[in-house]
C-alpha cells in the first residue's frame, strides 16, 4: 500500500518529499507486471482528508485479513490502540486519523510483517 503527497508544479505532479518518492518506488517494485492498481486522489486540506479516512479503512481491511478478524473487530482494536475508542473515524480530526494510521502501521509491522506505509 502506498500513501503519499504530491504538489502540482508546471502541470505535473511531483513528490512532496524524498520520503514520499522512496515509498512510491518501494511500492512500485512490489507490483508484478500486468497487476492492476487502485488509486484514490483527493485534495489535501488543513482539517482532515477523505484520503486519510480511506487509508485507515484500507489498513484495517489488510490487518483483519492477516489476523483472521472481521473488519469491525480490527477497527475496534485500532480505535483502542489509538485512543479513539468511543469516536467514529468520520468525526476524527486530521491528527486523530494520523494516530489511527500510525496504530495500523505499528500493528502491521510488529505482528504481521506488513508494510502499510
Amino acid at each position: 500500500m502506498f500513501s503519499g503527497k504530491f504538489i502540482k508544479k508546471n502541470g505535473k505532479f511531483v513528490f512532496d518529499s524524498p520520503q514520499d518518492k522512496l515509498a512510491y518506488e518501494i511500492f512500485l517494485d512490489k507490483i508484478s507486471e500486468g497487476q492492476k492498481v487502485e488509486m484514490y486522489l483527493d485534495l489535501a486540506s488543513g482539517d482532515k482528508s477523505a484520503a486519510q479516512l480511506a487509508k485507515v479503512h484500507a489498513c484495517i481491511r489488510e490487518l483483519a485479513k492477516e489476523a483472521g478478524n472481521t473488519f469491525e473487530e480490527m477497527k475496534n482494536i485500532i480505535k483502542e490502540e489509538s485512543g479513539l475508542k468511543d469516536k467514529s473515524f468520520a468525526d476524527c480530526s486530521k491528527h486523530e486519523l494520523m494516530l489511527a494510521i500510525e496504530a495500523c502501521i505499528d500493528l502491521g509491522k510488529t505482528y504481521f510483517n506488513l508494510n502499510l506505509q
